[in-house]
């Protein structure tokens, strides 16, 4: 028996009226899937509950979400993450991925999911002139942006970096932990995600992000672990969902391991895509 997937990401509902919502809310009753998966980047921080309250009740089926950078805007990373882990316990068809560990969708796949996080070890971080909102308005990055005495060299200093380190290598370790249980019970596993986990995923315009650019749109520690699994898990497949640099792409990373980067608009939220899975 398959079921009907659907996947959206990066859909940004801040920047769009009540009425965009309803209608892409319709466009997704219409595709008559059997869970909807969202990779981040729903809204903002003081609008991300409203948002996935919403969408849950609209689409009535299940619905499965990681976050992404920009849900966290205007607030922190650890008070969002708070909220969210009580919010969902009260909306029967709504799932945070890194509270649920496993999801079985069928006999033979699983579904896991973690946001990730631009872990600055991709590219050249030490020279890149990026400057991302989130160092602004992300709480935990805005304070660790500002240095006491940054080198005059240096756009961005070390204690970010190690923030953004440190992000990375806790989405790694969780994505380690769940992935191993997952290929215990499945054939197949989807992994869900909002930041490309390798650096030949990192689409923008059709092109590869550059050294500049890579460091703050990769999650290299998450692609280490998830190479390293399926390395040893040959007669398996693991599917990565991933967005955030808003362009698309699909790359065989390996011949058991696929990552498809999902394209968006600001202000014309959409259905990315809807699979058959087995």
């Amino acid at each position: 028996m398959t079921m009907r997937l659907l996947w959206m990401t990066d859909i940004h509902l801040n920047f769009v009226s009540p009425q965009t919502v309803k209608e892409l809310v319709k466009s997704i009753v219409a595709e008559s899937a059997n869970a909807v998966v969202i990779g981040g980047d729903i809204a903002e921080a003081n609008s991300i509950e409203p948002s996935l309250i919403q969408l849950a009740q609209g689409v009535q089926v299940p619905l499965y979400f990681v976050l992404g950078n920009h849900d966290y805007y205007g607030g922190s990373i650890a008070k969002v993450r708070e909220a969210i882990s009580r919010l969902t316990p009260r909306v029967s068809n709504l799932t945070w991925l890194p509270q649920a560990g496993v999801v079985q969708l069928t006999k033979h796949t699983s579904l896991i999911g973690h946001g990730g996080w631009g872990d600055g070890r991709a590219g050249e971080y030490h020279q890149s002139d990026v400057l991302l909102n989130d160092y602004f308005l992300i709480d935990e990055l805005h304070s660790t942006h500002r240095c006491a005495d940054p080198d005059p060299k240096k756009i961005l200093c070390d204690s970010l970096q190690a923030t953004l380190n440190q992000l990375g290598d806790e989405a790694a370790a969780h994505l380690r932990r769940h992935l191993t249980a997952a290929l215990e019970t499945s054939r197949q596993v989807v992994l869900l995600t909002h930041v490309p986990p390798f650096r030949e995923t990192c689409w923008h315009n059709g092109v590869i992000s550059d050294d500049n650019w890579a460091p703050h749109f990769t999650c290299q520690a998450v692609g280490d672990v998830l190479k390293e699994i399926m390395s040893s898990h040959r007669q398996q497949q693991l599917t990565v969902l991933c967005g955030h640099t808003h362009s698309s792409g699909l790359v065989d990373i390996l011949p058991n391991l696929k990552v498809l980067t999902g394209e968006a608009v600001c202000g014309q939220p959409r259905v990315q895509d809807v699979w058959e899975i087995p």
